[in-house]
């Protein structure tokens, strides 16, 4: 897998994007500090960061050196500060969330806390601001979920898909995708820490299979569906699926078998057969329309 090289802007989106003051809930994440660089190519007036992670934060800003960039220490579960966050804003694209299934089985009220009830904190100040475009960043691990973060992103999902069919004046979306090879936190981090210890390379099990794209490609795809959201519709990028064994390969011959953990699936889908009844296809993804 070709990490792809940056394109030239698009002439529309720039001409859509120009004098916009953009919120990025998670944006010193992995991929939200990504979203945010390419962004900032965009003529927009300004791009606010909101994220628990002050260090993050310092090394973003430290990276970007922006003086379009607005640096927000605090949580979405903080009601006053997502208020403050989301005044005047044109455009708010929510990654933040709890993500690592072991962490959310083990901490579910924070779990629920951040990702359900914080969801609910930025769709509540957006019947208040009225920003154009509200984007829920989700992962494929709400279709059909098994886990409790799963659930909690299905939630979300479902969340958005009812304020774009109740709320007027902003236009509302989810992207659901796969795995992004460059995340902090996956299990190409894990063997890249075995390998530097001369450690076999973990697998949960050697059948299991996960869809996977850069992270290029994912911030790509999030900037591309911007202006397709409408009613709380579900974009699903068309992704290629790959067996876990065949990419633990590419790495070392030497693995350690170490099980599923709890709820995890074998094979991982993008869409359910139900959804795919209220999906429309088009060239690269799928889009769920809300029932």
């Amino acid at each position: 897998m070709k990490q792809r090289n940056s394109k030239k802007l698009n002439s529309t989106l720039v001409k859509k994007l120009k004098n916009k003051t953009i919120l990025v809930t998670g944006g010193a994440g992995s991929i939200g500090s990504h979203l945010v660089e390419e962004l900032l190519k965009y003529p927009i007036s300004s791009l606010r960061v909101l994220d628990i992670d002050e260090h993050a934060l310092f090394h973003l800003n430290r990276k970007l050196k922006n003086k379009k960039l607005r640096l927000l220490l605090g949580s979405i579960i903080d009601k006053e500060r997502v208020e403050m966050a989301c005044n005047n804003v044109d455009i708010i694209i929510h990654t933040a969330a709890i993500k690592n299934i072991e962490i959310s089985e083990f901490n579910p009220i924070e779990t629920i806390n951040t990702n359900i009830n914080g969801t609910v904190n930025l769709i509540q100040e957006v019947t208040k601001q009225k920003p154009q475009i509200f984007l829920n960043v989700s992962t494929d691990k709400a279709a059909d979920a098994s886990t409790l973060y799963g659930t909690t992103k299905q939630l979300g999902e479902k969340l958005t898909s009812w304020a774009g069919s109740h709320i007027q004046n902003t236009k509302f979306a989810s992207l659901r995708f796969g795995n992004v090879i460059e995340t902090r936190g996956n299990v190409f981090e894990v063997w890249r820490e075995e390998l530097h210890n001369d450690l076999p390379l973990s697998l949960t099990d050697p059948n299991m299979k996960r869809y996977f794209f850069h992270i290029d490609d994912a911030v790509q795809f999030m900037i591309k569906c911007l202006f397709l959201a409408n009613r709380g519709e579900v974009f699903v990028p068309q992704m290629k699926l790959y067996a876990i064994k065949d990419m633990a390969k590419k790495y070392s011959s030497n693995h350690k078998i170490i099980g599923l953990r709890k709820g995890e699936k074998m094979t991982e889908i993008l869409i359910t057969n139900n959804e795919l009844k209220n999906a429309k296809k088009l060239k690269d993804m799928w889009v769920i329309i809300p029932k």
